[in-house]
């Protein structure tokens, strides 16, 4: 498996400086501050990121346990709400989710979601957050 890479720079102090945030693979090139990250300002945040990555994972995993028992998902939706508290540190992540299955009904959806959200290597990682899951078929 490859190994994959993002870069930071943060320039200056906490409140005043700012940063840049560059995945390894070109996809993106960001700029982050304070404001990004702990009030409303313009750039991205790591949380931000977190989020980007949760979701995108939890979906493809979902796929993946949905094609490996013969379903064919037309179309996974997954938001991830990404809540900062004081600390500061990560208090919980919110997956919501709205997949469309041909032939799956609304309780396997729910066995699956649950199983994706469990074993999708940006969970594991995360083992220390609460996660809380909305999965619903489209």
């Amino acid at each position: 498996m490859p190994v994959r890479k993002a870069d930071a720079i943060w320039i200056g102090t906490l409140k005043e400086g700012s940063g840049v945030m560059k995945l390894g693979s070109g996809a993106y090139d960001g700029p982050f501050s304070y404001l990004s990250r702990f009030e409303d300002g313009a750039g991205t945040n790591p949380e931000e990121l977190i989020g980007a990555a949760h979701a995108g994972c939890f979906s493809m995993f979902l796929s993946a346990l949905l094609s490996k028992d013969g379903f064919t998902p037309t179309r996974i939706d997954t938001t991830a709400k990404v809540y900062l508290e004081a600390g500061p540190t990560i208090a919980k992540i919110e997956l919501n989710s709205t997949a469309e299955v041909p032939g799956l009904d609304a309780d396997k959806l729910q066995e699956y979601a649950a199983a994706a959200k469990a074993n999708c290597p940006i969970s594991k990682a995360l083992a220390s957050v609460e996660i809380l899951l909305n999965a619903k078929l489209a």
